[in-house]
């Protein structure tokens, strides 16, 4: 019995072994930087070098009051918003669909619903540009189809529009928020969708008042994963806006290419908060993680 219980003490004592190079990579790559960050928000300096750096204190924070950033915030939220609605109504219509069908590899077509996220999210959003430009790859393979006349088929150029950049936001973020939904369903007991038939409440009612409630975690996961990629992100704005609409993500990207470390540490702290605060709210909604299985 001694030796049983030896065992089991020196197998977690193991797997902590194990976690010593993560953690260690961790403190070099994220905590580190953050504590840097966070040190050159009250700074002067140029670049991160310690030549000339002086005290600014809450000084630098004037930023705020810049109309570039104060635009670039507004873009932020409207399409991070407005990202989060459509996903939320088309992500949910889909888990909730295929939740109730009848298909015998249901995680099978999940699989390819969420296969994109495997690929690198810059190969997708070159690929929307070119589908996006009047003549496309689309275009050309109608034509050859069809053996039209070169060019004869034109699509509307969406590029730098705020179509471009909404549409693109959607397709890349929608299957952040169809896999937590559809993994709440799937949790849900059968037995209370029956009681509540039972007791004489029609399909709407019942989803309403049962399916939707016991979905709140999914739909809480879904929302912080998709709302704080595209409230910080720059990659979409850039290449599917052409650069002509600013995103608070384009902001710090400029600012740490022109070497302003100071502001763009503030901007940058401001994005962490916001994702910790994010954070900490699945962890309180959704204690064991059940909707990012």
């Amino acid at each position: 019995m001694q030796k049983i219980q030896s065992k089991s003490i020196e197998h977690p004592h193991k797997l902590h072994l194990l976690a010593k190079p993560y953690q260690y990579w961790l403190y070099l790559l994220a905590i580190l930087p953050m504590f840097m960050m966070f040190i050159l928000m009250f700074f002067s300096s140029e670049g991160i070098s310690l030549d000339e750096i002086t005290f600014q204190g809450f000084n630098n924070f004037q930023l705020f009051g810049e109309k570039s950033i104060v635009i670039a915030f507004g873009n932020s939220i409207k399409f991070s918003l407005l990202t989060t609605v459509i996903c939320l109504i088309l992500g949910y219509n889909v888990a909730y669909n295929l939740y109730r069908s009848k298909f015998k590899h249901k995680y099978l077509i999940l699989l390819l619903l969420i296969l994109p996220m495997w690929s690198n999210i810059l190969i997708r959003i070159l690929a929307l540009r070119n589908i996006m430009q009047p003549n496309n790859i689309i275009t050309s393979f109608l034509e050859y189809l069809f053996d039209l006349e070169t060019n004869s088929l034109v699509f509307p150029n969406l590029l730098g529009g705020n179509l471009a950049i909404l549409i693109g936001c959607v397709l890349t973020y929608l299957p952040y928020v169809i896999l937590p939904i559809y993994t709440a369903l799937e949790k849900i007991d059968p037995s209370l969708i029956e009681a509540s038939s039972d007791l004489g409440m029609t399909e709407f009612t019942t989803f309403w008042k049962v399916t939707f409630p016991l979905t709140l975690k999914g739909i809480t996961s879904g929302t912080i994963m998709v709302l704080l990629p595209c409230l910080s992100g720059f990659a979409i704005p850039t290449i599917l806006g052409n650069g002509n609409i600013l995103l608070i993500g384009n902001i710090i990207e400029q600012y740490f290419n022109n070497m302003n470390y100071n502001n763009g540490s503030i901007l940058a702290i401001i994005i962490l908060i916001l994702i910790l605060g994010s954070i900490a709210i699945i962890n309180k909604v959704d204690k064991e993680g059940e909707t990012l299985i």
